[in-house]
Order: structure tokens, then C-alpha cells, then sequence
């Protein structure tokens, strides 16, 4: 999904400024949680500044998390299973060869306006992600497809090539290029959101990026909230809305999404009763919570991979043998034991162990030694002649104590000298798509539980490859992956691929990823999520209810 991302530092809420948002009555020293019981107020710290809350040009976690509250796809999914549930498609369909997909809309789906959810609305939505011309990020999450790809890639000038139809008001049909077993879940992304189309067109063209059609007064979705706040850099509100076919009675009536990336000032917020759960935590403040009983401490699964991106088009990262003798110098059980303090588990490879049952077996291992030879090998014997190298991040506490122990491995193991340079969020995500970077540190949460998730974002030319990477071996293994029906076959396609990603190293992967943060016991019914996301209609709000 998703670039996982933090970015500025701003002063916690006050107390009484979130009094005044929750709009209530308080008696003195009753904190904001406390008064949430009765206005059923969810206070969540959400890491960053939304860049878009447009889910078909979103890419950060952080946007994701405020998206999913204010549309859905025509799948879900459920956050105790994993699995994907019926969403904006009550059922569906599928042919016997794997290769036709009907699915039925819900008769009673509405937009924000009460406006029904048509199957024409999806077909506009597709082609709207789908046009070169939005260039947008996420376009290839739709490529299984039939016609996509060659519609998105300007191969084809014709929507009509394209896969989807829609017969009648209620029904989907979705053709695909080749069997994808993990269609249902990929549905539920959000690129696969619809938009609404007279909205859309209202502010400009189906293909225009940056409308005014994102703002409170003009946003429409089919989500089970709707967006009635939106003050940058402060706080995104948003309320339950009766229009939406789940019964409107259940989950909180409004959530409060805090952009704070300063980790200490947002758990400084959850203990000054100022918030439901934290976005993070910081590593060091994990043992005392761990000790504490009852502990509001949860470290959840997730689906991600911390890693490094090195920018192949510029010198010396252009050299195989410089991008191996960084990746190889990192001591990543280091960092995940100490640094993280057993938080997290270091990575050797790209994809996490057991995405979709499946398990890497190629490695870059820690080996100092094979990494000195490889630089001298390139030319910068004991890292002489080496040139100073900045690596791009965006600031939070974790980050930094993260890269700054990297920069340090790199300093004694290889005597080169890298600079840490942190940018603001927008301009961090800029830079990695325009590949204005030397090293850039990365976070990738799966976007559905199966290993193509993070494989083909390698592919060339990939929206969220951003190394400036190719290969053809690799992109033709992917391929020969995605038109494989058979579990053992499919999964050797991807093995030989990680291996040429790891060999060729355009990445180099820190450490697998974990959900740490800080959860009140007043919300119930808050699952761990491998992917991270949830439904906030699904959540209760009540004095101790998750005791």
C-alpha cells in the first residue's frame, strides 16, 4: 500500500481544544476521551498530513487510514481473517476458467448524497485511474485486467479494450487477462474505490489531479462516514453518514484522525486522555508498558517491509558491486534486536515470511568482509575516493535512530561517510518518484496478502518502483507468475525473481514490521490487522469495553 510515512512535528491538541471539538459540555478534568463515551468520539494519532485523500492518486498508509472511513471497493477486508468480505458488492460470481468476474452491487448502496451506487460508476472510476493522463500511482493494481495495461501504457486509445462492463445499473462484469487468485482481495485496495462521476466532472476533468472535489463541502463517497472537517495540519473529522447500507446505530459517530508525527507528543496526548490509540511508539517505552497491568500496549502483526531504496541512475550507485557492499555491511539483527528492541524482525529479504503462504529463501546476509571486497572491487578500496552520499528520510524519532545506526555501520565497516537528510513528507514522497536521491529510506505495507504485492513493484517503469531499476529477467519472471494457476509453480516464478531483485540489490531490506502502539481500553472490537487498516462502523466506544 503504501508508503508508511511521518513527517512534521506539531504541539499536541490542548485538552480544551479538543473539548471544543468534540462539542460537548465537559465537567472540569473530564479529558476528551472520557467525554467521547457519550458523544462516541473515536481520537486517533494518524502519523502525517494527508497528501490526497483522493484513492485513486493516495499513496501513504497515513492517507489510507482516513480513505477507508469515507469509501470501499466492491470488497473488504475483515481484519480478524484477513480475508475479503462483501463491500460495495453484496455477491459475485466467478467462471470456471478464473477469468470472469460478475459481481452484484448492492441495491441499496448510496453515495454520500443518497444517490445510488451504480455498476456505471465502477466503470468510470477504472477508466478514470486507468488514463495515462492521471498518472496515477497505483493505475497497475488494476492491471489483471484484460485491456488494462495496454490502456494505461497508451498501447490502446480504447476503454472498450478494457475488461469491464456494466449490463445493468447493479451488475459488474470484470474479465481479466489471466487467472488471479487473489483478485478479491486486491478489490478491496482503495485504487479499486469508486469515485463519483458528476463530482468529479463538477471540478474538472475525469483525468485532472488536484480538485477542489477533495474538500469537506464537496466530497462525495460511498463510505460508511462522510468528511465534515479537514484543517491541515490539525485534525480530519469525519461523521457517520445514514446513507450507507450498514446500519448506521453501529461504530462511533465521528472520528477524529490527528495528524501528529511526533511520536513523544502523541503518546503525551493518549496518556493526557487526548487520545483512543497512538499512531506509533518509540521503541525505548516499550518495556515499561510491557510491564505495566493492565497494559495498553499492543504489538500487532503487520504486513511490511522496512527497507532502502538506492537510485541505480546515479554514480557509483549505478554499480552492482556498490549497491551489494551497502546492503551487505548492514547489521540488520542489530537494529531489529537492540535499536528496536526486539520489536521488530530483521529482513534478509523483501518479502515478509509467509505473505500468502509463501517463504523466500534467497538472502542478503549480513557479510562485511564479501562487502569490502566489493567496494574495492568498484573502486573505492577501504571506501576511498568514495563520494559523500545523502540518505533522503523523513522525519520521526524511529527513523532517525534507525538510519543514524546504519550511517555508523557504513562509516566502520566500509569508511564511507553518508549524509542523513530529512525532508517534509510531500516533498520526501516527490523526490522518491522524481528520483531526486542518492539512498532513500522506504516502508511498504502489502496491499493484499499474497508475495505479488511486493514483488511486482519492482517491475520497470513500475508506479512504485522509484529506484530507476530494470530488468528483464525480472520483469518476464512477474509476468510468467501472473499467468500461473498452480501454487508450488507460481511461488517458484516468484523465488527466482526476489533472487535477481536481492542480487541486483536496487533495495536493500532492514526489518520486518510490527503495529506498536498505545490502544485505550474503551474501544472495543479493534482486531490486529496484517494490513493495517480497519472499519471503523465495526468498533465500539464504551467505559472499559475492551477489558
Amino acid at each position: 500500500m503504501r508508503a508508511l510515512s511521518l513527517v512534521r512535528s506539531f504541539p499536541v491538541v490542548s485538552i480544551a481544544l479538543a473539548f471544543a471539538l468534540l462539542g460537548t459540555a465537559c465537567r472540569p478534568r473530564e479529558t476528551p476521551v472520557v467525554a467521547a463515551r457519550t458523544t462516541q468520539t473515536l481520537l486517533l494519532g494518524n502519523g502525517a498530513e494527508p497528501g490526497d485523500l483522493d484513492p485513486q492518486l493516495a499513496t501513504a498508509f497515513t492517507e489510507f487510514n482516513i480513505i477507508i472511513a469515507l469509501g470501499e471497493g466492491l470488497t473488504a477486508i475483515d481484519e480478524a481473517t484477513g480475508e475479503p468480505v462483501p463491500a460495495a458488492a453484496a455477491s459475485w460470481d466467478v467462471s470456471a476458467d478464473g477469468l470472469r468476474y460478475t459481481f452484484y452491487l448492492r441495491p441499496e448502496g448510496r453515495w454520500s448524497n443518497g444517490e445510488p451506487v451504480t455498476a456505471a460508476d465502477f466503470v468510470f472510476s477504472y477508466e478514470r485511474i486507468l488514463r495515462p493522463t492521471l498518472a496515477s500511482e497505483y493505475a497497475y493494481m488494476l492491471f489483471p485486467i484484460r485491456g488494462a495495461e495496454a490502456f494505461n501504457t497508451g498501447k490502446s486509445t480504447d476503454f472498450g479494450t478494457v475488461g469491464v462492463s456494466a449490463p445493468d445499473s447493479r451488475t459488474l462484469i470484470i474479465e481479466l487477462a489471466a487467472p488471479t487468485p487473489y483478485l478479491l482481495a486486491v478489490a478491496a485496495h482503495q485504487a479499486w474505490f469508486p469515485v463519483h462521476p458528476p463530482t468529479i466532472l463538477k471540478f474538472g476533468r475525469m483525468d485532472q489531479r488536484g480538485t477542489a472535489w477533495t474538500r469537506p463541502e464537496n466530497y462525495i463517497g460511498n463510505g460508511p462516514y462522510r468528511l465534515a472537517v479537514w484543517a491541515p495540519n490539525d485534525r480530519i473529522e469525519v461523521t457517520r453518514q445514514t446513507s450507507h447500507y450498514s446500519d448506521p446505530a453501529t461504530g462511533p459517530k465521528r472520528v477524529i484522525f490527528f495528524p501528529t508525527d511526533n511520536i513523544p507528543a502523541d503518546e503525551a496526548a493518549y496518556r493526557a486522555g487526548q487520545r483512543h490509540a497512538t499512531y506509533d511508539l518509540l521503541p525505548d517505552r516499550i518495556a515499561g508498558y510491557r510491564a505495566a497491568k493492565p497494559s495498553p500496549l499492543r504489538v500487532d502483526p503487520l504486513l511490511e517491509t522496512f527497507y532502502l531504496r538506492f537510485n541505480v541512475t546515479r554514480p557509483p550507485l549505478a554499480d552492482v558491486r556498490v549497491r551489494r557492499a551497502l546492503a551487505l555491511a548492514i547489521d540488520r539483527e542489530t537494529i531489529a534486536a537492540s535499536v528496536l528492541q526486539g520489536s521488530r524482525v530483521a529482513a534478509f529479504h523483501h518479502t515478509p515470511s509467509g505473505t500468502g503462504g509463501y517463504q523466500c529463501v534467497a538472502r542478503q546476509p549480513h557479510d562485511p568482509a564479501a562487502a569490502r571486497e566489493l567496494l574495492a572491487a568498484a573502486g573505492f578500496p577501504e571506501g576511498k575516493g568514495f563520494p559523500r552520499l545523502e540518505l533522503l528520510l523523513n522525519t520521526d524519532a524511529i527513523n532517525t535512530t534507525i538510519l543514524s545506526a546504519i550511517q555508523a555501520m557504513w562509516k566502520r565497516q566500509l569508511g564511507i561517510e553518508v549524509t542523513l537528510v530529512a525532508q517534509d513528507f510531500r516533498v520526501y514522497l516527490d523526490s522518491m518518484k522524481g528520483l531526486r536521491y542518492d539512498i532513500a529510506r522506504a516502508r511498504w505495507i502489502g496491499d493484499y496478502n499474497d508475495p505479488n504485492t511486493y514483488l511486482d513493484m519492482f517491475l520497470t517503469g513500475g508506479g512504485n518502483n522509484q529506484t530507476g531499476w530494470s530488468s528483464a529477467a525480472y520483469d518476464a519472471l512477474i509476468a510468467r507468475a501472473a499467468t500461473t494457476t498452480e501454487p508450488t509453480a507460481r511461488f517458484e516464478f516468484f523465488q527466482q525473481a526476489e533472487r535477481v531483485l536481492l542480487d541486483d540489490a536496487p533495495i536493500a531490506p532492514i526489518f520486518f514490521g510490527a503495529r506498536t502502539h498505545l490502544l485505550h481500553p474503551d474501544v472495543a472490537n479493534w482486531h490486529p490487522s496484517l494490513l493495517g487498516v480497519r472499519r471503523y462502523q465495526t468498533l465500539s466506544l464504551a467505559a472499559g469495553a475492551a477489558r
